[in-house]
């Protein structure tokens, strides 16, 4: 009897958790197939090395609005596979998860390596096999079975095929899919940094303020969160989520636009001026530049104070009024220009994809072609930084592997 053959396309975390999630029987074999000489690259660097697996937020419909794109279909992967069944899926195979104070989580040994070996070990024990240096460049449906044909000039046969690719940073990358009949939604980047050209405020490179707030001008994009100044610009997750919910908006603006901070979170202009009277009133005999009423960084106080010419020997009770102005406005809406964008670490994540409308989200098998099914970011669904786009990646990766074995 001839053997089923399951192609995956891409060893990511889609593709990985699909082939570890497909049942091994004697009359199927799963071959996962990788462009590159590594599988599961992202999930190694995520989180700076101890991968974000996903988000403590366990009510669906709160959990959908950490998407900038895609809300609609998730309403139906998430509710099948949300961060329970995730922390459910890895516990049962002796993986913890801890959370942290922002929701994220983490495995507790603050070890990415903890969650491929386990992926990888459920993959080895339903005997799947991985091919590596598989770069795919045509996909074919013929006599009802897949043709797929590899730069290398080798072709392969397929019964069912899921694509787990990823993301392409450009539209042309996605040709082979649409020459199966497939839309795709432009893509562009998501979860990136801004770059400040120049400015004088990179040489602070290092310094976060805990509690920020990111306004695009121009957008209803305001995000509150940790702000990291970087040697190239602004960076840390106000800035990735800001950068996510705006990322057509600011890729049809050429990445050249204006962006105000409040490097004082929520506090607004109002509350900020009582704060100065009743600090000229009660300590204005103190230096101005040795006493930082706002808990901020030192280095980023002084290079404030600097920017609004107040200098070092200026008590509270002596600023001038005109000063004084310019510190709250550098204060709560300190406002720069942003010319470029810098990719966020490895965690190249994109916007856009294969069409959802063209995709049956509770099965994740293609509308147009049968025993196609798409996976992770290939589609065009994006989450904001957190651990959302793993839990696209687990979600879409099982649900396929469901459909696929049962079909």
């Amino acid at each position: 009897m001839k053997k089923e053959r399951i192609a995956i396309i891409g060893a990511g975390a889609a593709g990985c958790f699909a082939a570890a999630n497909i049942p091994h029987t004697a009359n199927r074999e799963v071959v996962v197939l990788e462009k590159t000489g590594k599988a599961l690259q992202k999930v190694k660097v995520s989180g700076g090395g101890r991968c974000n697996t996903t988000h403590h937020l366990f009510d669906i419909p709160e959990l959908i609005e950490r998407y900038p794109r895609g809300k609609q279909f998730l309403r139906k992967t998430l509710y099948e596979f949300g961060p329970q069944q995730t922390i459910d899926w890895f516990e049962k195979r002796r993986v913890q998860l801890k959370t942290e104070a922002d929701g994220r989580m983490f495995p507790d040994t603050d070890n990415s390596e903890t969650i491929i070996d386990c992926i990888w070990q459920e993959m080895m024990k339903q005997k799947v096999q991985v091919q590596y240096h598989k770069s795919v460049v045509k996909l074919a449906k013929v006599d009802g079975a897949f043709e797929i044909h590899f730069a290398d000039g080798i072709m392969q046969n397929a019964d069912k095929v899921l694509v787990a690719c990823g993301g392409f940073p450009k539209e042309e990358q996605y040709k082979w899919l649409q020459q199966l009949g497939h839309s795709i939604q432009l893509p562009v980047p998501s979860l990136f940094t801004f770059n400040l050209r120049n400015h004088p405020i990179t040489e602070l490179m290092g310094v976060s303020v805990p509690n920020g707030v990111v306004k695009i001008n121009g957008t209803k994009i305001i995000e509150p969160g940790p702000i990291l100044i970087t040697h190239w610009g602004l960076s840390g997750p106000a800035i990735l989520r800001a950068s996510a919910w705006g990322a057509r908006e600011l890729h049809e603006r050429n990445y050249d636009f204006q962006v105000q901070i409040n490097w004082l979170g929520t506090l607004q202009e109002q509350e900020l001026k009582e704060i100065i009277v009743q600090l000229r009133r009660e300590q204005g005999k103190q230096f101005i530049a040795q006493k930082n009423p706002f808990e901020l960084p030192r280095r980023l106080w002084e290079f404030l104070l600097k920017t609004c010419s107040i200098a070092g020997d200026i008590r509270w009770g002596d600023l001038p009024s005109l000063q004084q102005n310019k510190l709250v406005e550098h204060l709560i809406r300190n406002t720069f220009h942003v010319a470029g964008k810098t990719t966020f670490k490895e965690e190249f994540v994109t916007c856009g994809g294969v069409v959802l409308s063209e995709i049956n989200p509770k099965t994740l098998e293609s509308k147009i072609v049968s025993g196609l099914y798409f996976a992770g970011e290939v589609l065009d669904v994006d989450g904001i930084t957190g651990g959302f786009n793993f839990q696209h990646a687990w979600a879409s990766g099982y649900l396929a592997a469901k459909a696929i074995a049962n079909s």
